[in-house]
């Protein structure tokens, strides 16, 4: 006899086999292509477009731009330029954060 806990889990992975069934099912229809399409597309730009008001605003920006790029790139190729500038700049501005937090612990131990 199954546990109570083990109970949930088995629902718990029929219901995720079903959902994950669904969007296949929608997304590989010829209709369900654009519609996807949109859905990334949509999600993709608000999240990108949260990230850069949260430059400005206090909040995670320079968590957001990524992710909102990263969902574009699954669909457009330029998103996935912009990504990797995007990444290449992060890259170098945390080496200079390094390096200026070094020289700070170097100036202060001398």
């Amino acid at each position: 006899m199954r546990s109570a806990r083990t109970a949930r889990y088995f629902q718990a992975s029929s219901f995720f086999k079903r959902i994950k069934s669904a969007f296949k099912e929608v997304f590989e229809h010829p209709v369900g292509r654009p519609a996807k399409k949109a859905v990334i597309t949509v999600v993709g730009v608000v999240v990108t477009l949260l990230g850069i008001a949260l430059i400005i605003l206090p909040g995670p920006a320079f968590l957001l731009i990524p992710v909102g790029l990263g969902i574009l790139a699954i669909e457009y190729p330029s998103a996935r330029k912009w990504l990797r500038k995007f990444q290449h700049w992060m890259t170098v501005s945390a080496k200079k954060a390094d390096d200026l937090v070094d020289r700070f612990k170097r100036k202060g131990r001398a």
